[in-house]
């Protein structure tokens, strides 16, 4: 696709070239044929233009190359420059132009022939340039290239010039020889203006000035994609016909790391569907909203001083005042002196942060990396103990998933137990902490007891 779109650019700027020889070559003879003012600026402008199509055709050869070592955003600021190198010669043939009329206008007075190969040749220009500029519009848009584009215009200016030309030509055939200069100056004044419009657009492209309305829809996108907070920074690029965005979005910070980058992916793939061939890079902060529980702002403390998300956390309310408790795992080798400091400095760190935190209390624990296997026989032997004492509780209506994993000298346990539709939360929440206990109390193999509450 990529490089369809490189050969499509190339041929259509070197059919630009070819036309523009062709155009030149026959404006130049008949001008001077005619010693018509009008037609030779026609031919002086398509001779510039021709010079512009040569400068297009390979600025579009070296903006489509890839990034390099020295070119990070890759080479299509070339177009941007062979536009602005066009409206320099614009602007310097239509000083040539204006300075010829007035002289002929004021100081002398020249012989004009007219003949109906001017009015045959202007008119074969109208049609070739009204083709190619139809053409170099057409894959200028399709692919943002503003060197083409800048052909275009040049291009389509020429239509207008011509017919401004061809009125002269009329003019001077029932000897009105002034006004072939008249329309010589008209003819520059019209392709100063578009020169103007082209070069203010190239100045801005080389200044990385944003495109009219581009930034709003880029936000807008933004804004729609669920799981953003809030757009912090949106910054925006554009070279030879690829726009580079770089966007600075805040994401809760208790958005799991997985579902964040969805987030992030989701961006990119809603920007691609409206600008297909753009650059785009997306970094997310963390975001801390307003509704954080104080789990939620505790588990967030712990984790920032890289520490394992802390487990067994409960919060207490009394008398508008929280008292937390929680448990930590240390990494085994860590000495308790260690420990200690660090779970001192959380503990400093929560009560100064969380205001409405009166007491900390953390249960230091020790973990090992490297899980140790477990025999069959073993798991199977305490698997049945549990299995027996649940079975033994006749609230609880069925136990599954037992899973075993040993932990250095303990085990860890985590299983399902699934209890009547009927019951509230607190119901289920109280069944669970008695079983608890009774597992920590009649297995001391155990350290760690997870139990997964399911309606029947």
């Amino acid at each position: 696709m990529e490089q369809k779109k490189i050969d499509e650019k190339k041929r259509v700027a070197l059919i630009s070239v070819f036309a523009a020889i062709f155009i030149t070559a026959i404006k130049l003879v008949v001008g001077i044929e005619t010693n018509s003012l009008g037609i030779l600026s026609e031919a002086a402008h398509s001779g510039l233009d021709l010079v512009a199509a040569l400068i297009t055709y390979f600025a579009v050869r070296i903006s489509d190359k890839p990034p390099d070592e020295k070119h990070h955003y890759g080479h299509g600021k070339v177009e941007n420059v062979s536009a602005f190198l066009e409206t320099l010669l614009l602007f310097v043939t239509c000083a040539w132009i204006i300075w010829e009329a007035i002289q002929r206008l004021i100081f002398r007075t020249p012989h004009v022939e007219t003949s109906i190969w001017g009015f045959v040749v202007i008119s074969v220009a109208i049609v070739v340039d009204f083709s190619r500029s139809r053409a170099l519009s057409r894959v200028a848009k399709k692919y943002n290239s503003q060197a083409l584009e800048a052909d275009a215009l040049h291009f389509s200016s020429d239509i207008w010039s011509s017919l401004v030309v061809i009125v002269g030509l009329f003019f001077v055939s029932f000897g009105y020889f002034w006004v072939d200069a008249l329309a010589a100056i008209a003819v520059a004044f019209l392709v100063l203006f578009v020169s103007y419009r082209l070069g203010r657009r190239t100045i801005d492209a080389l200044m990385d000035r944003v495109p009219d309305g581009v930034y709003e829809e880029i936000k807008s996108i933004v804004q729609t994609i669920s799981g953003v907070e809030k757009i912090k920074n949106i910054r925006l690029r554009s070279s030879g016909g690829k726009l580079f965005i770089d966007a600075t979005v805040a994401i809760r910070r208790t958005t799991p790391f997985m579902l964040a980058h969805g987030i992030m992916d989701r961006i990119e793939k809603a920007i691609y569907e409206k600008h297909s061939s753009a650059d785009v890079v997306v970094h997310a902060e963390p975001f801390e909203s307003d509704d954080e529980t104080i789990s939620d702002k505790v588990r967030m403390i712990v984790v920032g001083r890289g520490v394992r998300v802390p487990h067994n956390l409960e919060v207490h309310h009394n008398n508008g005042r929280y008292q937390v408790d929680f448990d930590i795992e240390h990494q085994k080798g860590k000495s308790f002196v260690e420990a200690h400091e660090l779970t001192s400095e959380i503990e400093k760190e929560i009560i100064q942060k969380l205001p409405s935190v009166e007491r900390v209390t953390i249960h230091m624990e020790e973990f090992d990396v490297d899980h140790n296997e477990i025999s069959n026989e073993s798991a199977a032997h305490l698997e049945d103990k549990v299995r027996s004492l649940v079975s033994a509780e006749k609230r609880i209506l069925k136990c599954s998933d037992v899973n075993i994993i040993k932990i250095g000298e303990k085990y860890n346990l985590s299983l399902t137990c699934q209890f009547e539709k009927s019951k509230t939360l607190d119901e289920v929440h109280l069944i669970i902490s008695e079983l608890e206990t009774i597992l920590y109390t009649k297995l001391k193999e155990f350290r760690r007891i997870t139990i997964h509450a399911e309606p029947m």
